[in-house]
């Protein structure tokens, strides 16, 4: 597609009266409740899945990588934001032995008949919470900021053609499309600078829908220690740093910038009276509110849809605005049939991990605590709602060094991070044991989560660590970083399928 119809279509789409769009919205909404109300949303058994994105590197320099569109369908991954971004997607399938072992496989067996196609073009998929080195021949600045106008219309010459994409870009909703983060400057007119971060997203499936803001509120009391032990992000590209000392750039280093670069893209300037769109979950009351409140957020993107054979298209322009609703946790009510239909948590604040094992094994533990905290009624649920959000913002500033304020199931609060940890991992083990799975395969899972723990070394530890001894050592910060940067896809590649974090240990 080239830039003049792209831009003719993000036209197009500007045209879509906002008015009559949430006035669909929330008729179908209203449709959701009694659909939910009725039991069509409930599963008789708790269900997994999980996304996971990656970026493109060139497998020679580890720079980045533009992959071609053709290409990143032949390998069966979805397009994201940027030409450098993939996603892939797993099966929902039960939470129990089986079930998790099927995410593991399912990812191991697409991913590595898909590096060894990409190595033909001399491409590697890196999953990592954050890249560092730019395209051969550009600075990160430019490739985050390169755009053209056409007719009015801003088009990111380094997005995906993805109409949605370009269109946030040319909407009123003042997003300020800027990255605030320590020693950092950058301001684009796109959601481009969003491109830098990639994720993984466990998904757990609620057995009874109306059930779901018990669910929830657990969710979001233990995303700050999930967060803590996962921080994967602490370094940027290094032409995006103010004029600083390297030591200080290296002292006030966030241990996972994927928060502070997604809310402060998209979000507006502080200043403006508008709500920020990512932002840490409110509690719900009911899961009526839950809908409520994705039905009231701000559109920035309104469509016309069509009626199509899916189930859940029958809440088209619900499902169009949840998909902007971007918490850091957010309810999801989806089904190709009724029959599939369900109500889950998307458990957003977990960069990708250094290997396969280590996202499962995230994802296990999530699902676990989700297993086990409600049949507990453990009283982490009456945690303040302030509480929860401090820890959240704590975690990404300072993963496992962070003060994270916890309660535990005697009722006793405490920030002692063995104490914590301990207590989260137990409860873990114990809810994946509830569906079926022997200790020992439940320790599979989280004895390499556990190591971190006890050893303190996170993977965005791991980078900063190797970094700051760089520096110290008087290499310049952008020689630490990428030097940093290659170390990692170094250890990856030995470990991305077969491995863990923990073999990279010294």
């Amino acid at each position: 597609m080239s830039a003049s119809e792209l831009a003719e279509k993000v036209a197009a789409a500007l045209e879509i009266s906002g008015d009559e769009f949430r006035d669909r919205a929330r008729t179908e909404a209203e449709q959701l409740k009694t659909e939910v109300r009725s039991g069509t949303f409930d599963n008789s058994e708790a269900i997994v899945g999980l996304e996971l994105e990656l970026y493109a590197v060139d497998d020679t320099t580890n720079a980045l990588r533009r992959v071609p569109r053709q290409l990143l369908e032949l390998i069966g991954f979805e397009k994201e934001l940027g030409l450098h971004n993939a996603e892939m997607q797993t099966s929902p399938q039960p939470l129990n032995s089986h079930g998790l072992a099927a995410q593991e496989n399912e990812l191991k067996a697409s991913l590595k008949p898909a590096q060894r196609r990409l190595q033909r073009d001399g491409i590697r998929m890196v999953s990592d919470g954050m890249w560092t080195v730019p395209p051969q021949g550009e600075t990160g600045r430019d490739y985050l900021c390169d755009c053209v106008e056409k007719d009015g219309i801003r088009i990111g010459t380094n997005m995906s053609h993805s109409v949605r994409y370009h269109t946030m870009a040319n909407t009123e909703y003042p997003s300020a499309f800027e990255v605030q983060a320590p020693h950092v400057s950058l301001e684009a007119e796109t959601v481009m600078p969003e491109s830098l971060i990639t994720s993984m997203q466990p998904h757990y499936q609620i057995p009874h829908a109306p059930d779901l803001p018990e669910y929830f509120s657990y969710a979001i009391r233990v995303a700050a220690p999930l967060l803590a032990m996962a921080v994967n992000a602490p370094f940027f590209p290094p032409d995006l740093y103010d004029d600083a000392p390297d030591t200080e750039i290296v002292a006030d280093a966030h241990m996972e910038n994927r928060i502070a670069v997604f809310e402060s893209v998209l979000n507006p300037h502080e200043d403006d009276p508008k709500q920020p769109k990512v932002c840490f979950p409110p509690d719900y009351e009911s899961v009526e509110a839950a809908i409520d409140d994705i039905v009231e957020d701000d559109t920035i993107v309104p469509r016309k849809l069509q009626a199509g054979t899916r189930f859940d298209d029958a809440f088209a322009h619900f499902q169009h605005k949840r998909s902007s609703y971007w918490r850091w946790v957010r309810p999801v009510f989806e089904g190709a049939t009724r029959s599939a239909a369900n109500a889950r948590i998307e458990f957003r604040p977990l960069p990708a991990q250094p290997t396969v094992d280590d996202a499962v094994g995230c994802m296990a533990v999530f699902a676990g605590l989700m297993e086990s905290l409600p049949r507990l009624e453990h009283p982490i649920q009456s945690q303040d709602w302030e509480t929860a959000r401090e820890n959240f913002y704590a975690a990404a500033r300072e993963g496992l060094r962070a003060d994270i304020e916890w309660i535990t199931a005697d009722g006793t609060t405490t920030t002692a991070t063995d104490e914590l940890y301990g207590e989260l991992f137990e409860h873990a083990r114990e809810g994946l044991e509830q569906r079926g799975l022997s200790t020992e395969e439940a320790h599979g899972y989280i004895a390499p989560l556990r190591e971190r723990v006890d050893r303190r070394l996170t993977p965005a530890r791991w980078k900063h660590d190797f970094v700051r001894r760089r520096v110290e050592e008087n290499v310049p910060l952008a020689e630490a970083i990428w030097g940093m940067q290659a170390a990692y896809i170094r250890n990856q590649r030995e470990t991305l399928l077969d491995g863990s974090f923990v073999d990279w240990f010294e």
